[in-house]
């Protein structure tokens, strides 16, 4: 019985790494700049929209450095470090991703 579940996960796992692919960076860093950027603004029109909401809206500062709540020159600032973070995050993760997807088939 022991043998039989160990047969049933090692063809599970086998299962799972077979079909792994590697992702395209390129279009890894184009979603996940896209996504945070979008993410920031909806983030600055909440702040617009719902100024009452408890949010600590300083806390972007720590991820975008110059940001300050707002004017257009800061927005703009915000938006395309928004936008920097994903490539930044893309190009280290997507390399490793693909290093260990291709040794563990």
């Amino acid at each position: 019985m022991a043998a039989d579940a160990a047969i049933i996960g090692h063809r599970i796992s086998a299962r799972f790494f077979t079909g792994a692919r590697t992702i395209s960076v390129f279009a890894f860093g184009m979603a996940l700049s896209w996504f945070l950027a979008i993410s920031y603004v909806l983030c600055v029109l909440g702040y617009l929209l719902f100024p009452s909401l408890p949010i600590n809206h300083a806390a972007l500062t720590i991820f975008l450095p110059g940001f300050e709540l707002l004017s257009w020159s800061t927005f703009c600032l915000g938006f395309i470090e928004s936008f920097a973070w994903g490539w930044y995050i893309a190009l280290i993760f997507g390399p490793l991703y693909n290093f260990f997807v291709t040794r563990w088939q």
